[in-house]
């Protein structure tokens, strides 16, 4: 099997260990390209999770951050609370990454977390608000779903 340079498929179940270091899987690790520097940068997510950029993706999203202007109180909200809690950190030998306190919290990670492959990025969670963000996603509407779904898959 080929894998395709920086996209991540797949959930995993790991353990966040007492220092806020998480492993990144082997297979994601291997999808990272070489102009990432071994380098994720992790940021809050949309929903009560967080969000693992390859460097190289995260660059693109400062740049689309730069093209907001700040004259906009809406734009200064937004940059600021993607940029603040976006912290880089490379992976070790043991293929761990580090979390912040903060993200910790806002993802209310405790030991057992699950990662989730979104193609461009990966999502790590607390099982219990995946299985409840799950459940509350079941109410989207069937119809606009398939509609979604004719436009992706061929």
């Amino acid at each position: 099997m080929t894998l395709t340079n920086n996209t991540f498929t797949g959930e995993y179940a790991y353990s966040l260990d007492s220092k806020g270091r998480i492993n990144i899987p082997a297979k994601f690790r291997q999808s990272l390209s070489d102009d990432n520097e071994g380098t994720f940068v992790i940021a809050r997510g949309m929903d009560s999770c967080i969000w693992v950029y390859p460097l190289i993706q995260w660059k693109e999203i400062e740049s689309n951050l730069r093209n907001l202007s700040s004259l906009s109180k809406i734009n200064r909200t937004f940059v600021r609370n993607t940029a603040r809690y976006a912290s880089p950190s490379t992976y070790d030998k043991q293929g761990r990454i580090i979390l912040t306190p903060s993200l910790i919290d806002y993802a209310g990670l405790d030991k057992e977390v699950l990662i989730v492959g979104m193609v461009n990025k990966i999502e790590i969670w607390d099982p219990a608000t995946l299985a409840e963000t799950d459940q509350q996603n079941m109410e989207i509407d069937p119809a606009a779903y398939d509609e979604l779904a004719k436009q992706i898959i061929l």
